[in-house]
């Protein structure tokens, strides 16, 4: 049976199917309907002819929940309600002291995202230690469910202090609410983010209540479409940790889905990468409207355990205090505007600037010759020769469009010719995405220098060889089916949930019983969960670890739990002083157990290149050096281990690769293009 796996992306909804039988990978693209996303999934299987009734597993990944929180035309936030505390109702608006501009005094905060007057104090308090200090107003709770019920509510989120310790209050408040309000949707928020901090634990509560029903509409209508295509299989979510779900985890936990297209991508660089044995390796995805950086140890990417969701971003940076915080694992990642479709303008200053506005699949670059008028990173290229002039599937080019473009609005008002401005958008935009490469690996602590770039997405091997020289990176490796990799790279991921329990005692006064009791309980319940999503049990795997902070600390370090305590303290104090410097004399607190739950799946199995001889041209192409005449080779028609050297300009019917001059390249045993920067 087929495994289908589908991105979508603002520009293109990448689709990659693998038929184990055969063992044949399957690949094509398809224009995404922003609007209607859904619509652009249906009608992309539709135009690659896929049989649904032959497809056991289709994976899914999307960027609605961040399009919801940066408020996409056609994408609504739901009204909804917090109850709380008496007394702390505004903490979703007091929130934390980060400001996004710290020296403007007139800086806005983002708004709340439920308005003040549908924040609902109540009387009723657990303390830390988990024992009530005051009864749960049970009146008040109903009251006000029925009021906010009668005035059209119908997404609640109950979240109450010290509810990671002792839920009952949030539990029967919960019940109230469904009696009065039966049709509504409640989130807890000691059911979504167990752990302290009561800002953080309501802010991901309430991301998730009102990502709900969004994303409950949007599944709903793609299963619906899916089913009437004839598809009878099992329908997958792909997580922002890099783990797959199915659509009831979904639904449950939506906050876990926001950055679940760019995670793809990195799960698939590290599943190759410990293929060919590369151990530290930098993930480069750019495709039509950003790009995407990542890093990867020994075949995990990075992660962290909280992001903001709807914030700004600087130079790829997230703006902290500009956004709504989530807590769940996700893949670290960077992102800047500078995809191929990125559009290229001048300033009132007369300076070259980029983005962060792109033209998107409709009406796209000015080449694409469907009314677009702006110059982007495309046009650029295509005007430097570095793009065949028809694309895969018979777009055709216009170079005399994308001349007119870059001469009118950039050229012109910098006083340089036309190609001199090419140059410069190509230029910097590899500068933007160098950037967001230095964020996951510099700003990390880590040495580019030690890493291998793997380039992918549509325009990522354009761009590739230079941004690694830049960094410092001697090598550049692009995979198989590299213009829909984060398509496959969905094929490529596990079923994976993080599980959590609250511990917050000093590691002094813990035994490993008390421990292993935590961890086995989280296994259980993520049995259940995998058992659910159809793994065997002898795919399952297990990790465990532990949030650890000296006393008096408000944050932690996560750490591989080691099996005692003790240990874990001494783990802790390794860490600490490899990420500060120094280590302390105050007590350690172990503050959270945590269990990744791995379900594996069969991969792919990736095909040796098939070609006799490499099928070359000349085209003239111009670099930085200038202007050379250039080998021009189908990469299909490559036979495996061609060596050659630059400048070349190798076309695939997803993707270009530019190989500048003097530079080697070859080609691997799983058809990766191995480019050696020097």
């Amino acid at each position: 049976m087929v495994r289908l796996g589908v991105d979508v992306g603002g520009t293109f909804t990448d689709f990659v199917a693998y038929d184990p039988r055969i063992g044949k990978v399957y690949s094509w693209k398809s224009p995404t309907t922003p609007l209607r996303p859904w619509e652009g999934v249906l009608e992309g299987i539709r135009r690659g002819g896929v049989d649904l009734g032959q497809v056991e597993v289709l994976v899914h990944a999307t960027t609605l929940g961040t399009n919801l929180f940066l408020g996409q035309v056609g994408l609504e936030v739901p009204g909804a309600a917090l109850i709380t505390n008496e007394g702390f109702r505004d903490v979703i608006e007091i929130g934390r002291q980060n400001r996004p501009s710290l020296y403007n005094p007139r800086v806005r905060r983002p708004p709340p995202l439920i308005p003040r007057r549908w924040r609902i104090g109540v009387k009723g308090r657990i303390l830390s230690t988990g024992d009530e200090l005051e009864p749960l107003d049970v009146e008040s709770v109903r009251r006000w469910a029925s009021r906010l019920c009668g005035e059209g509510v119908r997404v609640f989120v109950v979240s109450f202090l010290h509810s990671y310790v002792n839920p009952s209050h949030e539990r029967l408040a919960a019940s109230i609410v469904r009696e009065e309000c039966p049709e509504a949707v409640v989130v807890l928020g000691s059911e979504v983010d167990p752990q302290p901090l009561e800002y953080e634990r309501t802010s991901t509560a309430v991301v998730n209540a009102l990502l709900h029903p969004t994303l409950a509409a949007y599944l709903e209508r793609l299963q619906d479409g899916l089913r009437r295509l004839g598809f009878r299989g099992v329908l997958l979510v792909m997580q922002s940790n890099g783990g797959l779900s199915g659509v009831e985890v979904a639904l449950r936990m939506p906050a876990a889905f926001i950055e679940s297209g760019p995670a793809a991508g990195a799960v698939g660089v590290a599943y190759l990468s410990m293929l060919l044995g590369v151990n530290r390796a930098l993930g480069f995805d750019m495709g039509g409207t950003t790009a995407k950086a990542s890093s990867i140890i020994e075949g995990e990417p990075l992660t962290v355990g909280s992001f903001e969701v709807g914030g700004k971003v600087h130079m790829g940076r997230p703006v902290p205090g500009s956004g709504y915080p989530v807590r769940y694992p996700h893949i670290d990642l960077a992102e800047v505007s500078a995809g191929g479709g990125t559009i290229a303008w001048v300033d009132p200053g007369g300076a070259l600037r980029l983005g962060p506005i792109s033209a998107g699949a409709d009406p796209g670059p000015a080449c694409y010759g469907k009314g677009g008028s702006d110059p982007t990173v495309t046009d650029a290229n295509l005007v430097l020769g570095r793009l065949p002039t028809v694309l895969a599937g018979g777009l055709k080019l216009s170079v005399e469009l994308a001349w007119k473009a870059l001469r009118e609005k950039v050229a012109g008002p910098l006083g340089m010719d036309v190609y001199e401005a090419a140059l410069a958008v190509v230029g910097l935009a590899n500068n933007l995405m160098a950037r967001a490469l230095r964020l996951v690996s510099v700003e990390r602590g880590l040495d580019p220098r030690e890493f291998t770039l793997f380039a992918f997405g549509g325009a990522g091997p354009l761009h590739a060889v230079e941004i690694a020289e830049e960094l410092g990176v001697g090598r550049v490796v692009v995979p198989p089916y590299a213009g829909v990799f984060s398509a496959l790279g969905l094929l490529f991921s596990d079923y994976r949930h993080s599980l959590h329990a609250p511990i917050n005692r000093r590691a002094s006064e813990l035994s490993p019983g008390d421990l292993e009791q935590i961890f086995q309980d989280l296994e259980k319940r993520a049995d259940k969960m995998l058992e659910a999503e159809g793994v065997p049990g002898e795919r399952r795997v297990f990790l465990r670890y532990v949030e650890a902070r000296y006393e008096g600390q408000a944050y932690t370090l996560r750490i591989p739990y080691p099996g005692t305590p003790e240990a874990a303290a001494r783990a802790f104090e390794e860490a600490h002083r490899s990420r500060y410097g120094y280590t302390h004399r105050s007590p350690i607190v172990l503050a959270l157990a945590r269990l990744e739950a791995i379900g594996r799946v069969e991969k792919p199995r990736l095909r040796p290149p098939t070609g006799v001889e490499a099928h070359t041209s000349k085209r003239e192409v111009l670099f930085r050096e200038g202007w050379f005449e250039a080998e021009v080779v189908k990469r299909e028609s490559f036979p495996k281990g061609y060596t050659s050297r630059g400048p070349m300009v190798i076309e695939a019917e997803d993707t270009t690769i530019l190989v500048p001059p003097r530079k080697a390249v070859r080609v691997g045993g799983l058809g990766e293009v191995v480019i050696e920067v020097g």
